[in-house]
């Protein structure tokens, strides 16, 4: 049944949020409209909420932007559909995405900042069908699992493209348990890296990534990188690989210590891809680059058609979810961003409408 009002969590303004509900529009040609069945709960909420980064759209606005849902209004194709909506809908019709560059068009739409009032903390949401990845096999994984895909997952495996990612390669990963982290940590041994060194500040969900894609883990709290690096360099000598050359790190955490860190494991024709986002500045000797043959590159989002490679992997059991999810019904969001602010979660929350 298609509803005549959108049920939402709105964010009126940075801190604070309010039950609303909004008109459901009338759909272009093209679009659709999405009975939403999850919606992931994602640092980037967060930033916008606690720590007042700016939005496109100006509040009020609806957050969120990891979304999995059914079709249930618009393009006929996709009716009954069960979908994941991608993080960042490009506008597929400029020189950008004509490159192959579509994640990071510069009128790309993104729910929950940039898509008018619309967000996945919400019944439903109207939004271009074009770029929706249809799930046409998800086995066993609750369709709401699979809203983490749309950012925590595909963020990763687009990472692992950009690094050129690919069968024997030797792979860091700062910030490894934390919530891209894990994801990231999991695509790179699924991608076929022949050792993952997981470097994570929380012990208890550091060793838990040993069953899950990390080969090596370190805890560099209290340590200098020197000291980080030899602990790296025994472990590749009892390995038998090399420590100071072809490492590829990703830099997932966006705070100053873990790029300063990833900045100091970048070592010959090594390759450091920035992931997190942060807003502290760094510093780095750029003579360093050149001496190395190494290159930083930057990372955003994830084009929509790489998504159905990504949900395949998942269903494959190569990126595990539910080890590292959690649902909650949406009426407990203002708790639950209070719980994330504060580090008291231990898995991705995943809000489950309940209005």
């Amino acid at each position: 049944m298609i509803p005549k009002m959108i049920q939402a969590w709105q964010m009126t303004e940075p801190g604070k949020l309010a039950r609303t509900e909004i008109p459901v529009p009338s759909l272009a040609s093209g679009d659709a409209l999405v009975e939403i069945r999850g919606c992931g709960v994602c640092h980037t909420d967060l930033s916008y909420f606690y720590m007042g980064v700016p939005t496109i759209q100006k509040p009020p606005l609806i957050l969120g932007h990891e979304i999995s849902g059914v079709v249930v209004a618009g393009d006929e194709r996709l009716l009954g559909q069960e979908v994941i909506v991608p993080a960042v809908l490009p506008c597929n019709n400029c020189a950008i995405c004509a490159s192959g560059r579509s994640n990071r068009c510069l009128a790309q739409k993104m729910p929950g900042n940039s898509m008018g009032i619309y967000g996945g903390f919400a019944s439903h949401i109207p939004l271009p069908a074009h770029d929706l990845c249809v799930v046409h096999n998800r086995g066993k994984i609750p369709l709401e699992h699979l809203s983490v895909v749309a950012d925590a997952v595909t963020t990763p495996y687009h990472a692992g493209i950009r690094a050129e990612l690919k069968s024997g390669d030797l792979v860091i990963v700062i910030g490894a348990a934390g919530g891209v982290g894990s994801f990231m940590t999991q695509v790179a041994k699924g991608m076929g890296a022949r050792a993952v060194i997981g470097i994570d500040i929380n012990e208890q969900k550091l060793a838990f990534m040993k069953g899950y894609g990390a080969d090596f883990t370190i805890n560099p709290k209290g340590k200098s990188t020197k000291e980080v690096k030899e602990l790296m360099k025994a472990w590749c000598k009892e390995q038998g690989i090399p420590s100071n050359f072809g490492w590829k790190v990703f830099e997932v955490t966006g705070s100053k210590p873990g790029q300063e860190l990833a900045l100091g494991l970048l070592s010959f024709v090594g390759k450091l891809i920035v992931v997190g986002y942060g807003t502290d500045e760094t510093s780095y000797m750029l003579s360093k680059l050149m001496a190395f043959d190494a290159e930083i590159i930057g990372t955003w989002g994830c084009p929509p058609p790489s998504y159905p490679r990504v949900l395949d992997m998942c269903v494959d059991g190569k990126i595990a979810l539910e080890p590292f999810v959690e649902t909650r019904p949406m009426s407990s969001i203002e708790q639950t961003f209070d719980d994330a602010h504060h580090g008291k979660l231990n898995r991705r929350v995943i809000l489950t409408p309940d209005f």
